[in-house]
């Protein structure tokens, strides 16, 4: 006769054994019928005509609504609307869809989910009866991945083109767009097509969503804002989806604006390291734009920094028809991007003089240069930012946080001599700069789109002053000169190879070499005939530890 503990566990193991072989076969069951009606990929209609005209099509089976292309082991599905099946018939075995497996599957299925919903519910009935606790066996629940879910929505723009300052020949470009958008009719009853696309080229900061936010806010047209990296995914097909998702809310929305932010990440060429799944996004968003009507009221707007790596095919008429470049703020547009900036923050500032001190600065460095000074003024419990605040945090803003240097006093005089004699260069040769400090200042960077060799020349003289000023003054050579010294290279190199300004039409190195070796001789001469002056400079710049441009002068004026 068996034992009661015996018996219990009999019984728990014929259970677990019935649940578990009802859960594997409905699992098989349902994989299969998953994988025969469900896991087919969808197709667009440009991969289909290539794969039709290539003959890389090895069946077709034709169902109600949609036709099943069969390709070297894959399956994809395609609407039947879509394509041609007279041509199909031509070119490829077809067959009809048969119904009856379809409904002989959907009954197993429906059977066996009545089988297992019953012994589910008898395994719950008897749930009351003691198990040992020995014997109890826990099972986790299966976390199945959430499905993909679009969060595509369109955006209102509060952004005109009065918050945008600095980019005038940019708005010009953007007028026709935005009357378009305001009034479409006007320019299809003319026999006009506006462009599909407009690019937007230009390096960080300088401020590409900004201006496609000021073009929806001008319009009054709904907006909707997509990365470029928000199409890469590591679902095969999602990208692809996300972007006819994207495409068709902008319709059901017209006139409306897509602006895709770094879309070199989706738009790259096609070729060499393959991606199929980017190259299938990228294929869908080419057909998407090919889509457009001319009176749909749909304008893409893409940003990028790197055209030269966009696809051929993206950039054809047709698509992106208009390209605009977006550079950096000159000093005049520096100087109305600052008034924008500081217009609700108590300052005492001159803006002209801090467009000056700025060249280089895009328009998000200018944004943070600004709260970064305003910060400054609150930690020095200040009413008002001035001058000196935006001095104080402009190498933080550019470089990051500066390191604080523990100088011993002999490193102090050595690093004071070395400023002092780019100092005395920099007057003399005329190259403007707005301080020099122990731990900092350098010249400002060039401000022209024209650049004479002589100004090359006199910045080079400059970069290698504090070098020569070591040799004179100690016989020696430092690493402080490291910097300086890359750059004076570099331009060297810049100005025989690329701008033709050595002794040959097409240099060298020898002619960059040349160059460097000609201003070391000449400051030699200089520096050496200067050696009190340096002195004077580097005994005020050790005292007060930073010197203004103008304090510079003023000495240098008492002293020469």
């Amino acid at each position: 006769m068996k034992s009661p503990k015996r018996e219990i566990l009999q019984k728990f193991r014929k259970k677990l054994l019935i649940l578990l072989s009802s859960l594997l076969l409905f699992v098989l069951l349902a994989a299969l019928f998953v994988s025969k009606y469900e896991n087919e990929q969808p197709l667009d209609i440009t991969t289909y005509e290539t794969l039709l005209d290539n003959n890389m099509i090895d069946k077709a089976i034709i169902g109600q609504k949609y036709v099943t292309i069969v390709s070297q082991g894959h399956s994809y599905t395609i609407p039947k609307d879509a394509i041609d099946i007279a041509t199909l018939y031509k070119k490829v075995p077809v067959t009809m869809q048969e119904n009856s497996q379809f409904v002989i599957d959907i009954i197993s299925l429906i059977l066996l989910t009545g089988v297992l919903g019953y012994l589910l519910y008898y395994l719950r009935k008897r749930q009351s009866e003691p198990i040992p606790i020995q014997h109890q066996i826990q099972i986790a629940p299966v976390q199945e991945p959430e499905e993909f879910k679009s969060n595509i929505a369109p955006q209102v723009s509060d952004v005109t083109f009065d918050d945008v300052a600095g980019i005038e020949e940019v708005k010009e470009e953007l007028e026709e767009i935005i009357d378009f958008l305001k009034d479409p009719q006007k320019y299809t009853e003319f026999g006009v097509r506006m462009p599909k696309g407009v690019l937007l080229v230009g390096p960080p900061g300088v401020g590409k969503t900004l201006i496609a936010k000021a073009v929806a806010g001008e319009a009054g047209v709904p907006f909707f804002y997509q990365s470029g990296s928000a199409f890469v995914q590591i679902y095969v097909g999602m990208g692809a989806k996300r972007v006819r998702e994207l495409f068709a809310k902008a319709k059901e929305m017209a006139p409306s604006i897509v602006f895709i932010d770094e879309i070199d990440a989706v738009g790259k060429a096609r070729g060499g390291m393959r991606n199929d799944e980017r190259e299938a996004t990228l294929n869908q968003l080419l057909t998407e734009m090919d889509g457009f009507e001319p009176s749909s009221g749909v304008i893409v707007i893409g940003a990028t920094n790197k055209i030269e790596v966009l696809d051929e095919a993206l950039l054809r008429p047709g698509r992106f028809d208009r390209r605009i470049f977006v550079s950096l703020p000159n000093k005049e547009e520096r100087a109305k991007i600052l008034q924008i900036y500081l217009k609700n923050i108590p300052h005492y500032v001159d803006v002209n003089k801090l467009a000056d001190m700025t060249v280089g600065f895009s328009g998000a460095a200018l944004a943070s240069l600004v709260n970064e000074a305003a910060l400054h003024a609150l930690r020095k419990k200040k009413r008002m930012v001035e001058l000196s605040d935006f001095e104080e945090v402009k190498d933080k803003v550019l470089f990051g946080k500066k390191k604080i240097l523990a100088f011993s006093e002999k490193e102090k005089e050595i690093q004071s001599v070395y400023q002092a004699a780019k100092a005395l260069a920099a007057h003399w040769y005329e190259v403007e700069f707005d301080k020099i400090s122990l731990i900092g200042g350098t010249i400002k960077e060039l401000d022209k789109e024209i650049v004479s060799k002589s100004d090359y020349l006199a910045r080079i003289k400059v970069l290698l002053a504090g070098y020569v000023a070591m040799q004179i003054f100690y016989n020696e050579a430092f690493s402080n000169a490291a910097q300086d010294l890359a750059r004076a290279k570099q331009m060297a190199i810049e100005m025989v190879q690329e701008y033709g300004m050595g002794e040959r039409l097409y240099g060298d190195i020898a002619d960059a070499m040349a160059i460097i070796d000609s201003a070391l001789s000449e400051l030699q001469k200089y520096l050496h005939q200067h050696r009190e002056t340096i002195q004077k400079i580097a005994q005020e710049l050790q005292r007060k530890e930073s010197l203004t441009n103008q304090e510079i002068k003023e000495l240098l004026d008492a002293l020469l």
